[in-house]
């Protein structure tokens, strides 16, 4: 795992201290070496921060220029394949000097291809390639979204990187806020692919190459980042479509029984996690105690002759601890676990370091503790496996089957009888909900158990008062429901979520939403803030449960072996109990959470004040104070919890304080 950065201006452009400057903002992805690699007649120059996990010999290090001296890489991310694609290409006349995947990628390129090749890796990736024969640089991005890749432009010169850190390092960029994204930052809680917090800044989509030949980059002043707009004079290339995934499962359906989804998707994740264990360094993984984590930790310990060192966070309001979950599923396989209990104090400490670890405005609240127990795995660890997927792949989230539930259960109400029960069901605050639904606790069927049960009630209360499936998903996914009221100069620009001619052919919603969580909320949220919070102390993080196959695998099954008996993630539920007891995993699903509302209430107020401040506001020139202010006082009030809309402006305060 490591830091990627380049430089293609003009000849003539004084490349070397940019490209060290670069490099050295990515020193914490990429702790153990660096290089560069320069070719001043062309104006090129590519960097690398190297964290060590295969072949820690000098043979590894990039930037590096393959065997037939046409194509040099930087690289980050794992080609777990890499050994399997050695045996084929060494008869071909390959000769191989090291062990890393980084030179099977290289022979790759020059026996098939860089599309091709790609099509072949099974990993995580992002990387840009330069070819010396065609003056052609190549981006690519693994098929999910695993790994970060932006692009863009300052002034003539074109960058890439994994993180916006190396663009501010360059002395010619100009740091404009995108009050446009800014507007879908506040909607989602994260800047949406392809936008960047920066005008004339992309991410790269999952799943695409592009190329930028050097003879149009001087001569280029703008491009689309859409691979759909066919006017675009430059437009990233799909190699790997989930759309065409979905698509294809959902016409040609796994047609086997129950037990053979089971034994099949079991031998599928044994594969993939047997293929992320590969290290030459400590190896680790994050347990929850829900259902994906302990399904990849499982299928870990099967597959290991020693314990393995699992990691947990435990807190101590009982609301928000799965640490006594955890504990038990690592006692039940044997691992050799540790778990770190969290005060506040020390939890609210990661705050001020989160506008430096997410340097694009990001508010997801559980970047607090995904950073808590990266930190934690990297004392034992260098590599930390994650289950992270699971929920978008086999319907963990509440919301692919409240829809359908929903809808039988007020279909015959009028849009007025629904509107009363609405606004009965929110005149009682979540917390109140929350004291009730405790107090019944022991009396309530399993099934109405659920972790803050009365911000999910407000939420319910929401979407009955919508007209469509549509409308309901669109309204869950969103914070602000009007962005551009609170965000000065704004206007949302058109996205996956609001484009329907964009969203796969699926024939029910449930799986239309899955797909939409699949190319929207996983890569720009949950991986965002995994490869985040993982890199920000150097440690490694690998996601078995995306690997391609099993996530092409997860379209084939039909919802009736994800969804049943009003719970989601059915079929991955029965490959874990092959190895754990049923009791350990059949439990309400919780949230990687904190209580920031209680935490705003109290502790944190002071902060909140400050970067709320009315006349900051309207002095910064970005928000409108009026909305903002009246959901800090009805939170300061109790009765409604505003964490989520608050959040998300306290993030981007935090964020410009700190770079702008």
């Amino acid at each position: 795992m490591c830091g990627i950065a380049g430089i293609l201006g003009y000849q003539g452009i004084d490349l070397d201290p940019s490209i060290h400057r670069i490099v050295g903002s990515l020193h914490h992805r990429g702790p153990d070496d660096s290089g560069t690699w320069r070719d001043e007649k062309v104006g090129l120059a590519l960097g690398h921060t190297r964290l060590s996990i295969l072949d820690l010999s000098p043979e590894g290090r990039q930037p590096m220029i393959s065997a037939g001296g046409r194509y040099v890489i930087t690289y980050n991310g794992e080609v777990y394949n890499f050994a399997e694609l050695r045996r084929e290409l060494e008869p071909k006349g390959h000769i191989f000097r090291g062990h890393s995947d980084t030179e099977v990628m290289l022979a790759a390129f020059e026996q098939w291809g860089i599309e091709s090749a790609a099509k072949r890796f099974v990993g995580m990736f992002a990387f840009g390639v330069w070819d010396r024969a065609s003056q052609t640089l190549y981006l690519v991005r693994d098929r999910l979204g695993i790994k970060p890749l932006y692009y863009g432009w300052a002034g003539q010169t074109f960058l890439f990187s994994s993180e916006l850190k190396a663009f501010r390092a360059y002395s010619d960029f100009k740091a404009e806020i995108n009050r446009d994204a800014l507007a879908l930052y506040l909607r989602h809680n994260y800047v949406p692919t392809p936008f960047s917090i920066y005008r004339n800044v992309y991410k790269l989509l999952p799943g695409c190459i592009f190329v930028v030949p050097r003879d149009q980059v001087c001569r280029a002043s703008a491009f689309s980042p859409f691979p759909e707009d066919q006017q675009a004079r430059w437009k990233p290339v799909r190699y790997w479509s989930l759309r065409e995934v979905a698509e294809r499962g959902c016409a040609h359906p796994f047609e086997g029984s129950d037990v053979e989804a089971v034994e099949h998707l079991d031998c599928l994740l044994r594969d993939a996690v047997r293929l992320r264990m590969v290290a030459d360094v400590p190896l680790g993984a994050f347990l929850s105690g829900g259902i994906d984590s302990s399904t990849v930790v499982a299928l870990m310990q099967a597959q290991s002759k020693q314990p393995v060192k699992t990691f947990t966070i435990g807190f101590h309001e009982q609301s928000y601890n799965e640490a006594h979950d955890a504990q038990e599923v690592a006692r039940c396989l044997g691992t050799e676990h540790t778990e770190l209990y969290v005060t506040p104090e020390e939890a609210m400490a990661v705050i001020p370091k989160l506008s430096t670890l997410y340097d694009e405005p990001f508010s997801d609240s559980s970047q607090i503790p995904t950073f808590l127990v990266s930190d934690l795995a990297r004392r034992y660890a260098t590599v930390s496996l994650s289950g992270d997927g699971g929920d978008e792949l086999f319907a963990g989230y509440n919301r692919y089957f409240w829809w359908r539930s929903i809808g039988e259960k007020i279909g015959w109400m009028s849009r007025g009888v629904r509107s009363a029960v609405a606004s009965a069901a929110t005149a009682v605050s979540p917390q109140g909900w929350n004291c009730a639904f405790d107090a019944l606790g022991p009396l309530l069927p399993f099934k109405l158990r659920s972790h803050t049960p009365g911000d999910k009630l407000h939420k319910m209360a929401a979407m009955i008062v919508l007209d469509s499936p549509e409308a309901m998903y669109y309204g869950l996914v969103s914070h602000w429901n009007d962005p551009t009221s609170v965000v000065l100069d704004s206007c949302e620009p058109p996205t996956t979520l609001t484009n329907p001619s964009l969203w796969a052919d699926l024939p029910d919603f449930t799986q239309q939403m899955m797909y939409l969580d699949t190319v929207t909320y996983l890569p720009d949220d949950i991986l965002t803030k995994l490869d985040r919070a993982s890199m920000g102390v150097s440690l490694e993080a690998r996601v078995p449960l995306l690997d391609h196959r099993v996530v092409e695998f997860a379209w084939q099954v039909p919802v009736s072996m994800k969804v049943r008996h009003g719970r989601g993630k059915w079929l991955l539920q029965q490959v874990l109990c092959k190895y754990v007891p049923r009791k350990l995993i059949e439990r309400p699903k919780m949230g990687f959470g904190m209580p920031i509302d209680v935490w705003l209430r109290g502790p944190l107020r002071g902060w909140a004040e400050s970067l709320l401040d009315e006349r900051r506001l309207r002095e910064d020139g970005f928000f409108n104070p009026e909305p903002i202010q009246k959901k800090w006082v009805e939170h300061l009030s109790g009765r409604y919890n505003r964490q989520d809309h608050l959040w998300d402006i306290l993030m981007f305060q935090a964020w410009k304080e700190r770079w702008c």
